[in-house]
């Protein structure tokens, strides 16, 4: 069976959820879904980065130890995963004893196999304690951080001890023109490639002054003992995660999940770390954009926020999933609003594939006494499945994790159905007993399309996909049917029930007097 190890990037405990990581965990979470019905052997690990400045200052602020305020963030980001369905394997936090024992190892792998990477130097730069890294002058704007402009950068000296980053810039330049898919999509690669033609520069591994984090496994030459850098610590977790009890995580990843503002510590830092101490690297790293409300992206520090819980009781988990994966590019940037969210649910949710399901389960009950007759397959399966193809070539293709193409070519498929049955007007054929044959073929055409729809659509609403399935009497869950077993499906015998609407219309405004 074909290993599928994704990974999400660890989100830093010093707050709370917010929508920028629901689209992250949500999208991650649907591309292992949709590999397990592929037939594949998913991991899919998910966690908390919880040391560093910024967590310490945090939870002093709070009037707590950094371990119970990392505890109570971690359990308000579980929650929130479980509230979205977002069915990890393995919640890594990075304050665990198993973690910041492969820490010390990997770093140790490192001096015994590049014994020159690792030295001491004292340096003086600006340092934000938002990003937890030194910022170069094209990082700076105006005197900030071009991504936390609300932070003042410090300006810090330091004798720590140093990577030797530089020496592996051009061994990163051979792994991307030797793998291009390494990193997608192409404008963050091409990013990276700019930066590396500059060249890189060193860059701190340990840090002085706080002890929130991992020790360094070796004293500097006085015989201080310092703290393991944020990155040096929270990048290695989708390595250490396999140390960990119960664990199947294997490494290398498939695919790392992550922002594109964290892209070069993942495409240069972490690899340039694996190269040194002689450890494979990921396949693929996916850099996603970021998402937007009001034109403001979401920033707990500039007070940009939006409740999730709240998001997502508008219209029930699954609609929330369906509107950020179907409206969000995943390639790029994109744009959350209220009357959006709305349009798309009522037009493709309720008046689409609402609507679809309850008529076809009503006419089957109807016309068939609740059972799928038999029926041929014809132009509208053809159809369908060159739809569904391209669905699973979005997620599992060359192109890479392409969430909102996928579910569009499924929404065609629920686009061709209704207008299949305007066109040939089952109740119509029903007035004629010699049209029956054609009624019969027309009702089970409709059901394969829906049975098809609830599988594919299992990765996206879980729950709706499920209440689809149930609802027309397919054997096991729509979760367990594998694609190539939906594209084969013939419905006859399945007992359907009309049941409760998938998705009721939106209840009108009321209007004040």
């Amino acid at each position: 069976m074909t290993r599928f190890y994704l990974t999400t990037a660890i989100d830093y405990a010093n707050g709370d959820p917010h929508l920028g990581h629901a689209l992250e965990k949500i999208g991650a979470d649907a591309v292992c879904r949709f590999h397990r019905q592929l037939g594949e052997d998913v991991w899919f690990l998910t966690g908390m980065d919880e040391h560093g400045q910024k967590v310490a200052q945090t939870a002093d602020a709070a009037g707590l130890g950094p371990q119970e305020f990392v505890d109570r963030v971690a359990d308000r980001f579980r929650a929130m995963w479980t509230t979205l369905d977002v069915a990890y394997d393995q919640f890594i936090r990075t304050s665990h004893p198993a973690h910041h024992a492969a820490v010390k190892d990997l770093l140790e792998r490192i001096f015994a196999h590049s014994p020159d990477d690792f030295y001491e130097r004292r340096y003086t730069g600006l340092y934000c304690v938002g990003c937890e890294s030194f910022k170069q002058p094209a990082d700076i704007t105006d005197g900030k951080c071009a991504l936390h402009p609300t932070r003042t950068l410090e300006e810090v000296t330091e004798r720590n001890w140093f990577f030797r980053l530089s020496a592996y810039a051009d061994r990163l330049k051979r792994h991307f023109e030797a793998h291009p898919e390494f990193l997608e999509p192409a404008t963050r690669r091409n990013e990276i490639l700019a930066l590396l033609e500059q060249g890189l520069e060193d860059i701190s591994a340990s840090r002085a002054r706080f002890a929130w984090g991992v020790p360094f496994p070796r004293p500097l030459s006085d015989g201080e003992i310092q703290t393991t850098y944020v990155w040096f610590d929270a990048l290695p977790n989708y390595w250490t995660a396999q140390f960990f009890p119960d664990s199947k995580a294997s490494w290398p990843a498939q695919v790392h999940v992550i922002g594109k503002d964290i892209t070069r510590f993942h495409t240069v830092i972490w690899p340039a770390m694996l190269m040194a101490a002689g450890l494979p690297l990921p396949e693929r790293v996916w850099a996603h954009g970021f998402i937007s409300l009001g034109g403001e992206r979401f920033s707990k520090s500039a007070g940009v926020k939006l409740e999730l819980a709240e998001a997502a009781g508008r219209f029930g988990t699954d609609a929330f999933r369906y509107y950020l994966l179907r409206d969000i590019p995943f390639d790029g940037d994109g744009a959350f609003s209220w009357e959006r969210f709305e349009a798309v649910y009522t037009s493709e949710l309720a008046n689409g594939l609402g609507n679809l399901a309850s008529r076809t389960t009503a006419m089957i009950e109807k016309y068939c006494d609740g059972v799928v007759p038999s029926g041929a397959r014809g132009e509208i399966d053809a159809a369908d499945l060159a739809d569904l193809a391209d669905c699973r070539a979005a997620v599992a293709g060359p192109r890479g994790l392409l969430l909102h193409e996928a579910v569009a070519a499924v929404f065609r498929t629920v686009v061709r159905a209704n207008q299949f049955i305007q066109d040939s007007k089952p109740w119509v054929l029903a007035k004629d007993p010699a049209q029956r044959p054609e009624l019969e073929r027309v009702l089970a055409t409709l059901a394969r399309q829906l049975a098809r729809q609830a599988a594919y659509l299992a990765p996206v609403m879980p729950n709706k996909a499920e209440a689809l399935w149930q609802a027309l009497g397919g054997p096991g869950t729509a979760r367990g049917t594998l694609f190539e077993q939906a594209d084969r499906l013939d419905c006859v015998g399945w007992r359907v029930s009309k049941g409760e609407g998938l998705f009721p219309r939106p209840e009108p405004p009321t209007l004040k007097p």
